[in-house]
């Protein structure tokens, strides 16, 4: 099986949906004693991860390199795989499925083509869902998000059939069982959300607040990405140096590391909209989605409308904590069963995905030609835009003067992936003091 993603969040998804929906594994006795082998492929851009980034998600793979979309069209008509799952934003989605299309040309027995959404769906529900249209399986990450994602094909007379149940890949931890000492609040932070440096440095100043109101807890602000790095979303205004105009109280704390590895350890998790939220709820630990700058759709807490956890920092500094909604968690597609710990209908999330993958490479004289909704007829002013982006033709053909090799950024992404080492040089030697590796908490 192979992976191709684009950012580290993509790529664990991605990874770890493989090693799902592979027939044979997940629930029950492996029934293949052969363990496939997963070769990852990362797609060269502003986002592609760093080895420290890599090593943070802990997802092993076979093989690992860094490729232009071209390069891996190229590789794709060399290898042979049996699952291909594509962990790309939907453009990239789309052009690949194109790319695929056109190198396949001929080809039964091409590989089942998976493809999905890394966490919380709550902006731009059909163009993200059309882009990703034409691969074997679209996965939902809820009951909510499948029927969601059917209507929206449905609607404009695309094939849903490939719209399949499943759940967020990474779910899973021990679950919580009662405060630690020190008390610890977590508060997971968005690359993207909020945007403006007001709205951050609010929610700054709100955690560190909070640090000096409660000196008993440990109060930790989980980053994403080091100064520069990238991730899914760009972060124009980093806490690492918002940070530096504040003097935080001892028991705050930036950290980094697994987001699993941190939950093992905190009593209430706070963000805006963070799909870190549904690692928390699947594992019993008390959860708040910040209202203080609003419920709005640009923020993402919109989804979280009826969960019980939307609260404000006013309600957490005088000691709120949330009880979350059953019914709202459920359709979530977390704490499934109420057994956050790996057992209930959460061990069987896959099972159905494994079996209609199965079943596709079974099918008599192999599988039939991808066929996106997107086509030069259907969005002429549209599609050829997001296929040239990735050095493609209307056709999937690599235009003329496509890069020669992933090796071969060209001289612009060069003078920009420079000028972005220096403009966070200096926030990195600043900050160093301030921020502790993931072993000291």
């Amino acid at each position: 099986m192979a992976v191709l993603a684009d950012s580290d969040t993509r790529w664990k998804w991605g990874a770890l949906t493989a090693s799902r929906i592979v027939p044979g594994f997940g629930s029950g006795v492996q029934a293949d004693p052969v363990v496939p082998v997963l070769d990852g492929y990362l797609l060269r851009g502003r986002a592609t991860p760093t080895p420290r980034q890599l090593a943070e998600v802990g997802v092993h793979a076979d093989s690992l390199r860094e490729v232009t979309a071209v390069e891996f069209l190229r590789a794709m008509t060399r290898e042979s795989y049996d699952v291909l799952v594509l962990a790309l934003v939907g453009g990239g989605v789309q052009a690949v499925l194109h790319g695929l299309k056109r190198v396949w040309e001929g080809r039964a027995d091409r590989p089942v083509v998976v493809t999905g959404y890394v966490g919380v769906v709550y902006e731009k529900l059909a163009d993200g869902l059309l882009l990703r249209h034409g691969a074997d399986l679209v996965l939902a990450n809820s009951r909510q998000d499948a029927e969601r994602f059917r209507a929206v094909y449905d609607g404009v007379g695309a094939d849903s059939s490939s719209v399949t149940e499943v759940a967020l890949p990474f779910l899973g931890g021990a679950a919580y069982t009662g405060e630690h000492d020190p008390y610890t609040v977590v508060f997971a932070a968005q690359p993207s959300v909020p945007e403006s440096r007001k709205d951050r440095t609010y929610l700054l100043n709100r955690l560190v607040r909070h640090a000096r109101l409660h000196p008993e807890r440990e109060v930790l602000l989980k980053l994403r990405s080091q100064p520069g790095e990238h991730t899914t979303h760009i972060e124009e205004l980093p806490y690492q140096k918002l940070v530096q105009r504040l003097d935080p109280p001892a028991n705050f704390r930036l950290v980094y590391g697994n987001m699993g590895e941190v939950l093992d350890r905190t009593d209430l998790l706070v963000t805006v909209s963070s799909t870190a939220a549904l690692e928390a709820l699947h594992r019993r630990v008390p959860t708040v989605v910040l209202s203080d700058l609003g419920v709005r759709e640009a923020l993402g807490n919109h989804h979280f409308v009826g969960s019980g956890c939307l609260a404000s920092w006013d309600q957490l500094d005088a000691g709120h904590r949330p009880a979350p909604d059953e019914e709202w968690v459920a359709r979530q597609g977390v704490a499934a069963g109420g057994t956050p710990s790996g057992g209930g209908s959460y061990a069987t999330a896959f099972d159905a995905a494994r079996e209609r993958i199965a079943k596709l490479l079974e099918r008599p004289g192999g599988l039939p030609p991808l066929t996106p909704w997107y086509t030069p007829a259907t969005a002429p002013g549209y599609l050829p835009g997001i296929l040239a982006r990735h050095h493609l033709g209307p056709d999937g053909s690599p235009l003329p003067g496509a890069p020669a090799s992933d090796r071969d950024p060209g001289p612009v992404r060069q003078i920009v992936r420079r000028a972005a080492r220096g403009a966070y040089r200096h926030g990195v030697q600043r900050v160093a003091p301030v921020i502790r590796r993931m072993g000291e908490l």
